[in-house]
């Protein structure tokens, strides 16, 4: 027989009270809608390993992010498919350039829609790595930092409200402050992709966003999915050089991490909910494997339980539409 101090139970026996108790919250104020734009006219290009997930020219993308602030999502995270690339990366501090043409399209349309902008080379070079090449083929960190805060200042100036620097040079956040502060943009918060491991579950979004590496890997920068202590190391680092907020990114296979970087800094944390991670859940969920909104919904707490402030997620449409 059970003791009465031990009914755990007591406060599990209605949805209200349920509520009442709940520990964790999970609310679409909390997201963010990753966007992929490419130019073009009237265009929406299906991601086949992203179901519901698709390529954008600007108008579209401009009514998908109105879609998302109409069911509360607070921000978009834009990244670009430039019409040419080159062994530099030139088309990502173009002026002209997608993410810069769609950044001001959205601002206009949506001026209380928070528009952050990945901060990255790899989709627009023609190898596909995430910075500068030396003639070894390796890359080039510090002249690297120069193109990154050159693609920064662009796409602040375009009206990004936040930056997003997801390459994994050493000393980018730095760079990018001091550039943007040098250029009077002073006030343009930076998220740093400060945990960013070398995982698998990328592989859809190297897909969609035509970035797969023409040789090698990103393993040289991007993180040993082994080390827990090293991404806080990375996570604080970043916030001496300047980031306003932190990424671990993926979110599900690296919970302990999120939790471990929540604990370590004060600055807000971000997770991101990779391209691998929604479509296992779209493959599960079209098999009949599992009830899509209830996984979802489940994982996404898992992620806000182990301290993610804000989570970056492709369900966030859909997530939005569930928490009404």
């Amino acid at each position: 027989m059970a003791f009465p101090h031990t009914r755990l139970r007591r406060l599990r026996q209605s949805g209200v009270l349920r509520d009442l108790v709940r520990e964790t919250e999970l609310r679409a104020s909390q997201l963010v809608y990753p966007l992929f734009v490419e130019h073009g006219l009237d265009r929406r290009t299906p991601i086949e390993s992203m179901p519901g997930v698709d390529r954008l020219s600007i108008n579209h993308a401009v009514e998908e992010a109105a879609e998302a602030a109409g069911l509360g999502v607070p921000a978009v995270l834009l990244f670009g498919i430039p019409a040419a690339k080159d062994d530099e990366g030139s088309g990502a501090w173009d002026d002209e350039g997608v993410v810069q043409l769609a950044t001001r399209a959205i601002k206009e349309a949506l001026p209380d829609l928070l528009v952050i902008t990945d901060v990255c080379l790899c989709e627009y070079t023609t190898h596909g790595h995430c910075g500068r090449l030396r003639d070894d083929g390796s890359v080039d960190n510090d002249s690297s930092l120069e193109l990154l805060a050159r693609t920064a200042v662009s796409q602040a100036r375009a009206g990004a409200d936040v930056v997003a620097p997801s390459d994994m040079m050493d000393g980018r956040v730095g760079a990018l402050r001091a550039e943007l502060d040098a250029e009077g943009l002073a006030d343009t918060p930076i998220l740093s992709y400060s945990a960013k491991f070398a995982s698998a579950f990328y592989g859809p979004f190297r897909e969609a966003a035509d970035s797969t590496p023409a040789f090698g890997d990103r393993r040289a920068y991007q993180m040993d999915p082994a080390n827990a202590r090293e991404a806080v190391r990375e996570a604080l680092l970043d916030v001496e050089e300047g980031a306003d907020m932190v990424m671990v990114k993926p979110a599900l296979p690296y919970l302990d991490v999120v939790r471990a970087v929540r604990e370590a800094t004060l600055v807000p944390v971000c997770a991101y909910n990779v391209s691998g991670e929604y479509a296992m859940v779209k493959a599960a969920a079209a098999a009949g494997y599992l009830d899509e909104r209830a996984g979802v919904l489940e994982a996404l707490t898992g992620i806000r339980r182990a301290g993610a402030d804000v989570i970056v997620t492709y369900h966030a449409k859909d997530v939005a539409r569930w928490l009404r």
